[in-house]
């Protein structure tokens, strides 16, 4: 596996290797070894898939406290998927990255504590898998506004208006979020 730093400290890229001929391919997604070598989480209580259709767009989501890191990976079509800084303390606080996961590039993304995360479906039926280091808690959840102009980020939207759930379209700015030390 390689290991590819984002501009913002900690959150990085992971490629497996991919064994691939005309009959499919293998990959490793998680090899505790291998993951403690890199300097990345070994220990994962809970994981999680959704699908959806383009254009949807979830986040940008934090839990706080018991905040959750996340290794996230997509099986079947495509995301623009985004980390933002909410450390209050570090030098890159409310700085964002995003990178696309497919399933054709077969990339994950570690999304450390501390960093809220959110991802736009650019391909209907996409599933999206998450492995996370605590178990989620809908009453200690947290949404920033996707959209937030003092973040700013840059999503691929080519036209299209973001399809949002209920809970993200009543959601603050990251100036109004409690947010981590």
């Amino acid at each position: 596996m390689t290991c590819i730093e984002t501009d913002l400290p900690d959150v990085v890229i992971v490629e497996p290797r991919v064994f691939g001929d005309d009959r499919g391919f293998f990959l490793e997604s998680f090899n505790e070894e291998a993951f403690a070598a890199a300097g990345l989480p070994t220990r994962f209580v809970q994981d999680n898939h959704s699908r959806s259709q383009a254009g949807v767009l979830r986040g940008l989501h934090f839990q706080n406290p018991e905040p959750q890191g996340k290794l996230v990976r997509v099986t079947a079509g495509a995301v623009f998927d985004v980390a933002v800084d909410i450390r209050r303390s570090s030098p890159h606080f409310g700085r964002w990255t995003g990178v696309e996961l497919s399933a054709a590039n077969k990339r994950m993304l570690w999304v450390p504590e501390g960093f809220a995360h959110g991802f736009l479906c650019l391909v209907d039926g996409t599933d999206f898998l998450y492995k996370c280091t605590s178990v989620y808690r809908p009453q200690l959840e947290h949404s920033i506004r996707w959209d937030d102009p003092a973040i700013g980020i840059d999503w691929p939207l080519n036209g299209m208006t973001p399809s949002l759930s209920a809970k993200d379209t009543v959601v603050v700015p990251l100036s109004a979020v409690d947010v981590f030390a």
